[in-house]
């Protein structure tokens, strides 16, 4: 059995010609254009998941910055190190948690909210982000003192 092809018959050459019909070239960009209205505001919303994801993690660094300064702060009381030998940073304001992270201060356009801490005392501060839509996210200090002040 032969198929044969549909379409339309040129008449000068006598060959076949196929192709869309504009039904369905409209029909196809229809379909697209749904398709792009549906997945651009999923990708508006990645900046703002990722916005709040950067500051979570910098509040994450900031809580596991204040254990370890602790620990070594209750090692030095203990008299198990010194703080020559191991350093801590005294702590008595959330605004000072900055000091503990590796550069010696939060990332560009990010504030800590102030909030008193005493010696030994958690405390949960507020992390906030770089503007224009500033994320927040909340991190415990624990209050030091002995060390060396930031």
């Amino acid at each position: 059995m032969v198929q044969q092809r549909v379409g339309f018959k040129d008449m000068s050459s006598n060959k076949m010609q196929s192709g869309f019909t504009l039904i369905e070239l409209i029909a196809v960009i229809v379909i697209l254009g749904i398709l792009a209205a549906t997945a651009v505001p999923r990708f508006v919303n990645l900046q703002d998941e990722a916005a709040q994801a950067a500051v979570n993690g910098v509040a994450g660094s900031l809580e596991s910055a204040s254990a370890l300064n602790h620990a070594v702060a209750v090692a030095v009381a203990a008299g198990l190190t010194t703080n020559a030998s191991d350093p801590f940073y005294n702590i008595a304001n959330c605004s000072e948690a900055g000091i503990l992270l590796q550069n010696g201060s939060l990332p560009t356009g990010y504030t800590v909210a102030a909030l008193a801490v005493a010696v030994g005392a958690t405390v949960e501060c507020t992390l906030s982000g770089p503007a224009p839509n500033p994320k927040t996210a909340p991190f415990v200090v624990i209050g030091t003192t002995g060390g060396t002040d930031p």
